[in-house]
C-alpha cells in the first residue's frame, strides 16, 4: 500500500482550514484516511502549523510519501533535518548529543525568523491602522468644517430674517403713530364745537319759562 502525508481540506467557503493526514494514495483526497497527525491554517500570518513530530518523523521514516506542500511544512517543522541528522547517528558519523545540540540551535535560529516575521506583520498592521485612522480623522474634519460652514450660512440667514421682521414691524408701528397723530386734531375739532352748541342755548331757553306767582288779596274780616 502506498501511503501518502497530505492534506485534507476543510472550513468555510474562502476560509480554507487543512488536516495533515496519513491516508492511502488511492483513497480520495478528502475521504477516509489512516491518521491525522497535525493541522495547517492558512489564514494566518505566518501560517499556523501544529503537528505532532514524533508522529511525523515516524512516517517519514517508514517511507510515506508527502505531498509537495506537506514536504515544505515537514521541512519547516524540522522533521526532515531530524531524519538526516538520525541517520548520522546510525552511521556513526555524528554523536546523539551532537545531533540534539545541531538541531537546537536550528530551531532556535527558525523560531527567531518566525518571531521577525510576526514582529514585521505587527508593525505593519499597526501602521496601517494609524494610516487609516488618520485619513477617517480627516474625512470627519472635512465632514465637520461643511457641516459648521452650511450652519452658519443658516443662522446668518435666520438672523437676517429676524432683523427685517424686526424693522418692518417698527416700521408699521412708525406709520400707525404718524396716522393716529394726523387724526386726532381734526375729531378734536369738530366734536368740541358740537357739545357747546348743543347744551348753552337749552339752558338759557328754559330760563324765561318760569312765571312769577301773582300776590293774593286778602278779603278784610268783619
Amino acid at each position: 500500500m502506498a501511503t501518502r502525508i497530505r492534506l485534507q481540506r476543510h472550513g468555510k467557503k474562502n476560509q480554507p482550514f487543512y488536516h495533515i493526514v496519513i491516508a492511502d494514495g488511492r483513497a480520495p483526497r478528502d475521504g477516509r484516511f489512516i491518521e491525522k497527525i497535525g493541522t495547517y491554517n492558512t489564514l494566518t500570518h505566518p501560517a499556523t502549523i501544529n503537528i505532532d513530530f514524533d508522529r511525523a518523523l515516524y512516517w517519514v521514516e517508514t517511507g510515506a510519501s508527502p505531498s509537495d506542500t506537506v514536504r515544505s511544512i515537514l521541512k519547516h517543522e524540522g522533521v526532515y533535518l531530524m531524519k538526516h541528522l538520525r541517520g548520522g547517528i546510525a552511521k556513526d558519523a555524528i554523536s546523539e548529543h551532537e545531533a540534539t545540540k545541531k538541531f537546537e540551535e536550528w530551531k532556535q535560529e527558525k523560531e527567531s525568523k518566525v518571531n521577525n516575521v510576526k514582529r514585521e506583520a505587527a508593525d505593519k498592521t499597526r501602521t496601517d491602522n494609524k494610516k487609516r485612522m488618520e485619513a477617517e480623522s480627516k474625512v470627519r474634519e472635512t465632514i465637520a468644517k461643511k457641516v459648521a460652514a452650511k450652519y452658519a450660512v443658516e443662522v446668518e440667514k435666520e438672523a437676517k430674517t429676524a432683523e427685517a421682521e424686526e424693522i418692518t414691524t417698527e416700521e408699521a408701528q412708525a406709520i400707525e403713530v404718524a396716522n393716529v397723530a394726523e387724526e386726532t386734531p381734526a375729531n378734536v375739532a369738530e366734536e368740541t364745537p358740537a357739545v357747546v352748541a348743543e347744551e348753552t342755548p337749552a339752558v338759557v331757553a328754559e330760563e324765561p319759562a318760569v312765571a312769577e306767582t301773582p300776590e293774593t288779596t286778602e278779603t278784610p274780616v268783619e
